[in-house]
Parts: structure tokens; C-alpha cells; sequence
């Protein structure tokens, strides 16, 4: 083995030697890509304009949206089935998803909440979750003649109007 001179770099035994960027080899297997341009900041006019053409959703009215679609599915389930214990499963199924959101947005939302915080977010989502955990346990002593099926069914359609508010306001963007 030879001694690394002041003119070659010292080389691990076993090591690939180095090869310069010019010799035309990539150090990686991704293709090299034009570098990014720099970020321009907006002015308060830009920034102005960006809002009014992207208008944001208020929370309490995707609650609101979520508790309609609750009643409204509770209403149906109960009418098909002809069984008020039904009826009032598919409502506690609509609470177990609501007053939790409704508490979480108050938390993170409401006067004096630290709207820029990542913690304050963090532990209003584990309140959150938490009590959704306790509701559906205490599902089978608080609600007589528990039905199953349309507590699940109301709480997951509760749960999917979340994913349809983002896509009709993605859809909405895209038109504007």
C-alpha cells in the first residue's frame, strides 16, 4: 500500500478512490437537476390578492356540515329501521365525532389560544382522540339497545366530510 503524498488524498483501505465531478461521474444515482430558483417574497398587495382568491374554510362550519350530515343519516337510518334505539345509536354515532371536533376547535380557535403553536394543536388533537375513545366506550351504558352498525355507520360518514370539504375546495381552487 503507498503512502498518501501531500498531492493525492488519504484513502481507507477497501474504500472506492474518489473521482473529481468533472471526470463526468455523479456522486449519486438521481439525476442532477436544475437548481431551484429563489424564493421572492410577496408584497402585501400579492399577498392581499392571493387570500381573496383563496378564501379559507371556517372550522365551525365544517362541525356544522359533519352534525347536519350526522342528524340527516340518523334521520334515514331511523326511518328505515322503524327502531328509535337506532336512531339515537346513529345520533350518538354523529356526537362521537362532533363534540370532540367541536371542542378541539374551540381549543385551538378560541380566545386566547396560541393559533401558531404546534403544541397547543398537538394537545388539543390528544384531548381530542382521547374522548373520542372514552364516548365509544361508554357507548353501551349510556345508550340503551346500542346498534352497532348505525353508531359505526353515522360516525364514519360524520368523519368523511372532512375529505369532502378539502375536495371541494381543491376542486374550487382549480376552477379559479
Amino acid at each position: 500500500m503507498e503512502k498518501p503524498t501531500p498531492s493525492s488524498p488519504a484513502v481507507a483501505p477497501g474504500a472506492p478512490a474518489k473521482v473529481p465531478a468533472s471526470a463526468g461521474w455523479q456522486d449519486s444515482v438521481w439525476p442532477q437537476q436544475e437548481p431551484e430558483p429563489p424564493v421572492i417574497p410577496l408584497t402585501r398587495d400579492e399577498a392581499q390578492a392571493l387570500i381573496a382568491r383563496s378564501p379559507s374554510l371556517s372550522p365551525w362550519r365544517v362541525i356544522a356540515l359533519q352534525a347536519l350530515i350526522g342528524v340527516v343519516v340518523a334521520v334515514i337510518w331511523g326511518g328505515l329501521s322503524r327502531n328509535l334505539p337506532s336512531f339515537i345509536s346513529a345520533l350518538y354515532g354523529a356526537a362521537v365525532v362532533v363534540v370532540p371536533g367541536a371542542l378541539m376547535v374551540r381549543g385551538v380557535f378560541g380566545r386566547g389560544a396560541g393559533r401558531s403553536s404546534l403544541g397547543g394543536l398537538l394537545f388539543w388533537e390528544i384531548v381530542k382522540l382521547a374522548l373520542v375513545v372514552a364516548l365509544l366506550a361508554l357507548a353501551p351504558t349510556w345508550v340503551p339497545s346500542l346498534n352497532w352498525a348505525a353508531l359505526l355507520v353515522t360516525l364514519v360518514l360524520c368523519l368523511k366530510v372532512n375529505g369532502l370539504v378539502l375536495l371541494w375546495q381543491g376542486s374550487k381552487k382549480s376552477r379559479v
